[in-house]
C-alpha cells in the first residue's frame, strides 16, 4: 500500500486524491445527465454540493458515536481550563475516523433539507443518486491505497507494510476494498441503466439502499478491521444495512412520491 507520497516539501495521500476523483466524477455525471434531460445543471450541481457538505459531517459522528467509550475518555482528559488548542485537538482524535454510512445518511438528510426547501429540486434525486456508488468506487480504492478497512486474514490477498493501523501490516489479507470498488462501479452501472429506462421513477433512492444495503452486510464479513462497532455479533453497518433495507422494501412498496414540475430556471 501507498498511503501517500511527497511532492514539492508536502505530503500528499492518496484517499485525498482518490475522493476527490469521486467528487469530480459524480459531479461530472451529474452535471452531463442533467444536461441531457433538460434539467438545470446548475441546480443539480448545488444538490451534489450540498450533499457532499452532509457526507463530510455525517461520517465522523458516526464514527464518534461507535467509539464512544474513546470519545468520552478524551473529553474527560480535557482540563478545566484549557486552551482553544487543546480543545481543538481533542475534537481531532473525536472525529478523526470516517465511517460511510454516516456520511451517507448525512448526505441523504442534507438533500432532503434542500428539497424541503426548494420541491422543484426533488426530480433531481434520480439524477444525483447513481452518483453517489461512483463517488464510492473512487473512496474504496483510496481506502486500499492507505490501508484502511482492511480485509480479513488471507492467503489469497495483499501484504501490506505501511498502513497507519500497526496490526494490519505484514499480514496477507483479502482486499475487501477492492472488491467493494467492484461491486460499487457494478452498482453505478445497474442504477444508470434503471434511471435511463424510467424504471422506479421518483424511487431511485429507495434501490439504491436496498442494494448497496445487501452488498455492505455480506462484505462486512470480509472486513478484518476491528474498529467498526460490535451489537448482537454484527458490525454496526451490518446493523444499519438491515434497517435500512427493512426500510427500503416498505418505501418500495407503500411509498407514493408528488414530484413538482422541475423548474429550469436558476434560482
Amino acid at each position: 500500500m501507498y498511503p501517500s507520497f511527497d511532492l514539492f516539501l508536502r505530503t500528499i495521500h492518496l484517499y485525498q486524491i482518490m475522493t476527490l476523483f469521486g467528487i469530480l466524477f459524480s459531479g461530472a455525471y451529474v452535471y452531463v445527465s442533467c444536461k441531457k434531460l433538460g434539467y438545470n445543471e446548475v441546480n443539480g450541481l448545488i444538490l451534489v454540493s450540498l450533499g457532499f457538505v452532509g457526507v463530510i459531517i455525517g461520517g465522523p459522528i458516526l464514527y464518534a458515536l461507535v467509539n464512544l467509550g474513546n470519545a468520552i475518555g478524551e473529553i474527560r482528559n480535557i482540563p478545566p481550563i484549557g486552551t482553544f488548542r487543546t480543545i481543538i485537538i481533542s475534537l481531532q482524535i473525536i472525529f478523526s475516523g470516517n465511517i460511510f454510512y454516516g456520511g451517507l445518511l448525512g448526505g441523504l438528510i442534507a438533500i432532503l433539507i434542500v428539497i424541503r426547501i426548494k420541491p422543484h429540486f426533488k426530480p433531481l434525486i434520480d439524477v444525483v443518486v447513481p452518483g453517489i456508488p461512483l463517488f464510492h468506487f473512487w473512496g474504496r480504492i483510496g481506502c486500499f491505497m492507505s490501508g484502511c478497512c482492511y480485509g480479513v486474514e488471507s492467503p489469497v490477498g495483499f501484504t501490506m507494510r505501511l498502513s497507519e493501523v500497526p496490526g494490519a501490516n505484514d499480514i496477507s489479507r483479502f482486499p475487501v476494498q477492492l472488491l467493494e470498488s467492484l461491486f460499487n462501479i457494478s452498482l453505478f452501472i445497474v442504477l444508470h441503466y434503471i434511471r435511463k429506462k424510467n424504471i422506479f421513477q421518483n424511487k431511485m433512492v429507495f434501490v439504491y439502499l436496498l442494494c448497496y444495503s445487501v452488498g455492505r452486510f455480506c462484505l462486512e464479513f470480509l472486513r478484518g478491521d476491528v474498529h467498526r462497532g460490535f451489537f448482537l455479533t454484527m458490525s454496526t453497518s451490518q446493523n444499519i444495512s438491515i434497517l435500512l433495507f427493512v426500510f427500503s422494501i416498505l418505501m418500495l412498496k407503500f411509498y407514493s412520491p408528488k414530484v413538482n414540475a422541475l423548474n429550469n430556471e436558476n434560482e
